[in-house]
């Protein structure tokens, strides 16, 4: 049965029903941007020492052991930042919280660019990704709260795209930037001023840009909702509505919202507990766990090396008929030419990277068209099937561009993530949202931490069984995703109630 938008006698409406009649219009427009732009600042952030390390080897006087650390040091900054991130999200707004994010992870970045040794390059890398982990969560769960229900899933997936395209926008950013040969020295501070530290000052910028947007955006109706204001929630609900439609608030006549009750929580106990107790037990640990076995972010490390090795193999000709392992093998067994200088960059991978960068974007919005027929568990279920068998078929076939395509596929596999975003802010409720959300996905981020080892040493001892144990352990994911409510029927009947 449909449920009547218009504004009850007494003045009330269903909040979802306020939102549907708000519209979807250019602040919706601008806010999908604005959260696919602050996830570009959050990669930006966390993952800029992925250009910077190689690039800053000369100067810093790096090994690899403590390249390593530099590398690892922001993945730790992540774990923790992110339930914190997604805790202060719930408790003071997730305006606020994404404000202080981004303000303070900029600050911490460009202060990064200054770094007089590794150790300094390690530390504030490591604070300024503390600061940005909660961004990714904390823009997915503000748009998901000022959109209708039915662009919700549309929305999440287009903002993913924007995310599998970020790292081949730092890629097309270093470009230009890190070939450059001006050096200046800084008497100060006894460092020199380079490309690699303008590259990573550049790399605040996007930060910089989404606070200055986001000031003038109006905080989350349903988290204002939640938390007493109905006035003030009414109110932005209005300021939407006349942005969206470009008609007078006084159009939108209403006095009250009405939602299901909600038990506002009043201490951190309050706010953890309930996610490890019945109902919501069953479903912190089912995406805690999804999380835990997406690992192939952990072939992410390798990513550049395989690229090197497989555009010599299309340059010269030699070795096509082998499969991946055999060209990983053999990036290992080279040893390093210590004559070559370790601070170049390969231009041609940087370019492939945002090639594959750019399909991933594609191959999401491709998704977003169906997402409302086939409901983001189905999706998440085929989509971990063929890429987790994509996986095991890279290295069954001896020929290197068919284990190279098989490999992208598998790769691809990492879309997934914004599909487990879009369930876990359709199963928790509003005030426990943004902590469920970061606490769930903090788990991939403890699985990738453990796995980048492991899969390195059987990268180097036994290619084949790393490929093969990875992807099966990321096709099991399919089977504990089924056991998640169907959203796409519970989907369709609300969207019959709107």
């Amino acid at each position: 049965m449909r449920v009547d938008t218009k504004v009850q006698n007494d003045g009330k409406m269903q909040f979802e029903a306020a939102l549907d009649w708000a519209g979807f219009g250019p602040y919706s427009y601008v806010l999908t941007t604005l959260a696919g732009f602050i996830n570009i600042a959050y990669m930006c952030v966390c993952y800029a020492t992925t250009i910077i390390i190689p690039a800053s080897a000369c100067e810093l006087g790096t090994t690899t052991s403590q390249q390593g650390y530099i590398a690892s040091g922001p993945r730790f900054g992540e774990i923790t930042g992110a339930i914190i991130g997604g805790y202060l999200g719930d408790k003071f707004g997730r305006r606020r919280v994404l404000l202080f994010a981004l303000i303070s992870s900029a600050v911490l970045n460009g202060i990064a660019s200054i770094s007089v040794n590794w150790v300094m390059l390690l530390i504030v890398q490591s604070l300024a990704s503390f600061c940005s982990a909660g961004q990714y969560s904390l823009a997915m769960t503000i748009l998901c709260e000022s959109v209708p229900m039915c662009k919700r899933n549309v929305l999440v997936l287009w903002v993913l795209s924007i995310l599998c395209l970020s790292q081949g926008i730092m890629a097309v950013i270093a470009i230009p930037i890190i070939p450059l040969p001006f050096s200046f020295y800084l008497p100060g501070l006894g460092i020199y001023w380079n490309s690699w530290r303008t590259l990573l000052l550049v790399y605040s910028t996007p930060s910089l840009l989404a606070a200055v947007l986001l000031f003038f955006m109006q905080e989350s109706p349903k988290y204002v909702f939640a938390k007493g204001h109905e006035e003030e929630s009414i109110d932005i609900i209005k300021t939407i509505h006349r942005w969206n439609n470009w008609k007078p608030a006084e159009d939108f006549q209403i006095k009250s919202l009405t939602l299901d009750a909600i038990d506002e929580p009043t201490s951190i106990k309050d706010q953890i507990v309930p996610l490890f107790k019945a109902p919501l037990l069953k479903y912190t640990v089912i995406m805690t766990t999804l999380y835990l076995l997406q690992l192939i972010t952990a072939f992410g490390v390798w990513l550049p090396t395989i690229v090197n090795q497989f555009m010599q193999i299309v340059e010269t000709g030699v070795g096509t008929n082998t499969s991946l392992c055999s060209i990983i093998s053999d990036s290992v067994q080279v040893p390093v030419d210590p004559d070559v200088a370790p601070c170049a960059l390969n231009v041609s991978s940087l370019l492939l990277v945002m090639s594959m960068s750019a399909l991933r974007s594609f191959l999401n919005i491709l998704l977003s068209l169906v997402v409302n027929r086939v409901g983001y568990r189905n999706m998440a279920i085929c989509f971990t099937v063929v890429c987790g068998v994509s996986g095991i078929m890279v290295n069954l076939i001896p020929n290197a561009y068919a284990s190279v395509v098989f490999f992208m596929i598998f790769m691809t596999g990492a879309l997934v993530t914004g599909m487990y975003v879009a369930i876990t802010v359709a199963l928790f409720p509003t005030h426990l949202r943004a902590l469920a959300v970061a606490l769930t996905s903090t788990g991939g981020s403890i699985g990738m931490l453990a796995s980048v080892p492991i899969l390195n040493r059987l990268l180097e001892v036994n290619c084949s069984a790393g490929f093969y144990a990875f992807s099966s352990i990321f096709l099991s994911s399919a089977f504990i995703a089924a056991f998640l409510p169907d959203d796409s029927r519970s989907l369709k009947k609300k969207l019959e109630q709107i």
